[in-house]
């Protein structure tokens, strides 16, 4: 007698095929024009590189609780008002929020690009900014927490990835 075989297992990864390589290279570039990582905006501000502003899209409390040092505070709300006078329309303009559980990142990011500035999304906003050990402004100054490790090496913010 034989041993009953095994119903063959169905891949939850592979229910769906994978895009063609040049469908996936297209979409992986495009969701680059989108979207800046907190370790890139970092590097680019102390390299000296940033050809951005950094906007802060959280509301007064928030950024006295603590935001970037080299941010602007502009509240979504505020964008459409406040806009042309605060940002150069020809500079690229990266927002952020509270983190990845908020989409008010992405709601800045709409308002800035429907007055026609170019702009992308700081992915991890203020929480991966303060987990990667960066330096963090409020009332009492300019302070940098550690690192957490299961966001970046305990060592310092280059992942190398």
């Amino acid at each position: 007698m034989s041993a009953p075989t095994q119903p063959a297992l169905e891949s939850k990864v592979g229910r769906v095929p994978a895009a063609d390589p040049k469908v996936a290279e297209a979409h992986f570039y495009a969701r680059r024009t989108f979207e800046a990582d907190v370790s890139d905006v970092h590097a680019d501000i102390e390299s000296g590189a940033a050809d951005f502003v950094l906007v802060d899209t959280r509301g007064a409390e928030a950024w006295e609780q603590g935001h970037v040092p080299q941010a602007v505070h502009c509240p979504t709300d505020d964008i459409a008002d406040r806009a042309g006078e605060l940002f150069d329309p020809e500079k690229l303009v990266v927002t952020y929020c509270w983190g990845p559980g908020c989409n008010g990142a992405v709601r800045a990011a709409h308002a800035f690009a429907s007055l026609g500035y170019r702009v992308k999304e700081m992915l991890g906003g203020y929480e991966y900014w303060v987990r990667e050990g960066f330096l963090v402004e409020d009332a009492s100054g300019v302070r940098r927490g550690p690192v957490d490790t299961l966001t970046a090496p305990a060592h310092g913010a280059v992942c190398d990835c």
